[in-house]
């Protein structure tokens, strides 16, 4: 059997398995807590830019779309119905998120190995979640750029912000 490191290879992917899915878990916590600064209204930066409501949709949206795929093993559809209401945007992602991460947890490491198409790209399905990551990233990125001018404060993200300033690491 292959080995990655002195790991076998199974083992190392159920390793990458795990790590995505922490990591998936507390993303979503902090893009729950940007989407929670959004403000009622159809702002954008300039006429090119998605507004905020179109653009926490496409986030939402297509990191549920992600998730479930990979939890399939097969990516299908991916088009974006008609934009719900901010409330409903939430919702749909605190109801949906947890249980394809908790599918996603389940998956063997022959499925996680498993080449899969997406667009024309043919990688490993475990590839796909680290895709999935960034692509998320990127656009809450995005609209924490927006809050200001919406009258949101820009939450703890990777560190302290003006609004919302750096507590440091708990003390034991």
């Amino acid at each position: 059997m292959a080995t990655t490191q002195g790991m076998p290879a199974a083992e190392f992917l159920l390793v990458i398995r795990d790590h995505f899915v922490e990591t998936l878990k507390q993303e979503h916590g902090t893009t729950k807590k940007v989407l929670q600064q959004i403000r009622p209204g159809d702002w954008r930066p300039d006429p090119k830019s998605r507004t905020a409501a179109e653009l926490s949709w496409h986030l939402v949206h297509s990191e549920i779309w992600f998730l479930e795929s990979v939890a399939n093993g097969k990516f299908v559809g991916g088009e974006e119905s008609a934009r719900p209401s901010h409330a409903e945007i939430i919702a749909y992602y605190e109801q949906n998120f947890p249980k394809h991460v908790n599918r996603i947890s389940q998956l063997s490491a022959a499925q996680l190995g498993a080449v899969v198409n997406f667009y024309g790209m043919k990688l490993p399905l475990y590839a796909y979640l680290d895709l999935c990551l960034r692509h998320s990233i990127h656009h809450r990125g995005q609209l924490t750029a927006y809050l200001r001018a919406l009258g949101g404060k820009v939450p703890d993200i990777y560190g302290g912000s003006a609004d919302e300033p750096w507590q440091g690491a708990a003390s034991n």
